[in-house]
């Protein structure tokens, strides 16, 4: 995938994207990889005619996705979408007594992907949910993250799209560091792991 000078990337996703964004700030890129992404694309690219845009909203699964995705996503016509989404979907039962099955995950991420291939020509980066193994308490929703891990390989590959395979990069980075260097709750990424997936987004990508 190629960044060009003129182009819109916009960042989609949950509470990790979302990384406490001023809502009523269109233009705020919260506190996480999105702004990191932004300014270090910047830092190598300082003339660049590039505007980075992101509309995570914590707690969002895909279900939320689709339903304001013409809002939040078609009408701001970007040339990149990045989606980061399914932890919430995987912790569903749990936290809301509402589960998403990974055939509902699938449905709906297609649904969006077909809209955005539609009305779009934009270039697709999608980005794997991941869970650190963090305590016990966690592992047994480690299958259901896999399985939306799979979903969302195939659907790069069916959609062209540059996968970010971060389920991969933090069984690795668990394996240099204990589980709290890169998130405290096994879900939402400290500094270190905020940065980790930013350096991952754009190894994945290429600029002009």
């Amino acid at each position: 995938m190629r960044i060009r000078s003129g182009d819109t990337v916009l960042f989609q996703g949950d509470s990790i994207t979302d990384a406490g964004r001023d809502y009523w700030n269109l233009g705020d890129l919260g506190a996480g990889y999105a702004a990191m992404v932004s300014e270090w694309f910047y830092a190598k690219h300082p003339g660049a005619d590039v505007v980075f845009l992101n509309r995570g909203v914590s707690a969002d699964r895909i279900r939320d996705l689709k339903e304001r995705w013409h809002e939040d996503c078609l009408d701001l016509k970007p040339d990149v979408v990045s989606i980061l989404v399914g932890i919430n979907d995987a912790f569903g039962g749990l936290f809301w007594n509402e589960p998403t099955s990974v055939e509902s995950f699938e449905a709906d991420y297609v649904s969006i992907l077909e809209l955005t291939r539609a009305n779009l020509d934009a270039q697709l980066v999608l980005m794997e949910p991941f869970l650190l193994p963090f305590s016990k308490d966690v592992m047994p929703l480690m299958d259901v993250v896999d399985s939306m891990v799979r979903v969302v390989g195939n659907l790069a590959k069916e959609f062209g799209a540059v996968l970010v395979p971060l389920g991969s990069i933090f069984a690795d980075a668990v394996e240099r560091e204990v589980p709290e260097f890169w998130s405290l709750d096994g879900v939402h990424p400290t500094q270190a792991g905020h940065e980790l997936i930013a350096r991952s987004w754009l190894d994945s990508t290429e600029s002009f």
